[in-house]
């Protein structure tokens, strides 16, 4: 836990709010997230990053909520986006559009053409499919886009299969050994301006090294296109620091970090772009759950929470790992293991296998922690199981930043012809 989430008194606080505070007037499940910590996560990587020309593009799609990218913006924050939605988000609260990359393998002609017409810093290239679109609709608007290329290094981060970037199967980017003949081609089109380069290589990262090699291989791209006179203005060096989810997790050293990319890119008379986001919202949220049901079957004890893999799919896409602790320790008892389960129709809505839960009664209140990041962003309304509110508190305040639909609003966006 972060100090912004702890214990006063036996009781769980998020900053100076008692999350029990909370419960007394909202059904759960819910999240919460604490403004302070993302304040003070993202005034930590900028001053890891002093001394060069850097700016930080926040990785909306880690967590979209209106308020948290209002907070950013009001830090001096840019954005990353994949999405045209994503795009208008980041302008609603306020961030500069001049600040905003649009990255993702999958531009569509009318999120180019709306984005080109608003502005942007630059689009991030998967292909040269998209690279010929993108200037068919930049001409078509007498307007030059300005672009880099995501380059593919071929370099495993160490990390999850599902979540790795940058190697030659995985989806993204443009082979880095062809970019050279690619950067070329991209010079003579009317409705391109080349202005930087882009790699991201995976997320949860905790090993340097992989960094290390991507920043080399950067360096060495960026001479040969010196040498065609392709002068670049932006790195995008992307995210993937990694956090502590986990007692045995490895946190990456931020000020190595910063250091590396100072070491490597820090002379080359380029923008560093960085495009954090889990490690500027990842521990800033819980995820508060009610104990329904406890369960003893022939080999398990179950915890039945009612909170499900719709509210929280982590755990189902990446067999990842979240603490779960109690909202009040003035409990005594023995500890118990447990498969801490949601009430989803899917064998895979399993949060915590085997787990050792604090002494948990039915009815009880308990918290995920570090869901600040894909959490909420990724929930869905299987089971017609309403979204579940979000919750921002900053010092003894707290607001709610989106609501539960009702089950009339989640019917009334459907239509049941009348086909008499």
């Amino acid at each position: 836990m972060n100090k912004h989430i702890s214990y006063k008194l036996s009781q769980l606080f998020v900053e100076d709010v008692a999350v029990s505070e909370i419960t007394e007037s909202l059904r759960t499940p819910f999240y919460v997230y604490s403004r302070t910590t993302i304040k003070d996560n993202f005034h930590r990587f900028k001053r890891s990053i002093e001394g060069f020309d850097g700016l930080i593009c926040y990785s909306v799609k880690a967590n979209s909520n209106l308020s948290v990218l209002e907070t950013i913006a009001k830090l001096g924050g840019g954005a990353d986006v994949v999405s045209l939605g994503e795009y208008k988000r980041a302008l609603r609260a306020g961030v500069d559009p001049k600040k905003v990359v649009f990255s993702g393998v999958g531009k569509q002609d009318f999120e180019i053409a709306e984005t080109l017409k608003s502005s942007l810093l630059q689009f991030n290239i998967e292909s040269i499919s998209e690279l010929e679109l993108i200037n068919k609709v930049a001409s078509g608007l007498n307007k030059q886009a300005p672009i880099a290329f995501r380059v593919n290094p071929d370099i495993d981060a160490g990390t999850h299969e599902n979540i790795s970037t940058g190697k030659a199967d995985n989806k993204f980017g443009i082979p880095i050994i062809n970019a050279k003949e690619i950067y070329e081609y991209a010079s003579k089109l009317n409705g391109i301006k080349i202005v930087g380069v882009d790699v991201h290589i995976g997320s949860q990262i905790s090993n340097l090294n992989a960094f290390r090699q991507t920043f080399e291989n950067l360096v060495n791209l960026i001479n040969d296109l010196k040498k065609l006179n392709i002068d670049l203005e932006n790195i995008d060096i992307g995210g993937g620091l990694g956090i502590k989810y986990t007692d045995d997790d490895i946190e990456p050293d931020l000020q190595e970090y910063g250091t590396l990319v100072r070491q490597i890119l820090g002379n080359l008379n380029c923008r560093i772009i960085f495009e954090p986001g889990r490690f500027i919202v990842g521990n800033s949220g819980i995820l508060v759950t009610k104990v329904l049901y406890k369960k003893k079957s022939q080999n398990k004890n179950f915890l039945i929470t009612d909170a499900g893999m719709n509210d929280f799919s982590r755990t189902a896409l990446y067999g990842a790992a979240h603490r779960l602790i109690p909202l009040s320790k003035e409990k005594s008892g023995e500890a118990e293991f447990f498969d801490v389960v949601g009430p989803v129709c899917e064998t895979t809505d399993t949060f915590l296998k085997n787990y050792l839960v604090e002494k948990a009664e039915e009815g009880d209140f308990l918290a995920f922690l570090d869901v600040g990041a894909y959490g909420a962003v990724l929930s869905s309304e299987y089971n017609t199981r309403p979204l579940v509110p979000e919750i921002m508190v900053y010092e003894k305040r707290y607001e709610m930043v989106r609501a539960r639909p009702t089950y009339e609003e989640i019917f009334d966006k459907e239509v049941m012809p009348n086909w008499e």
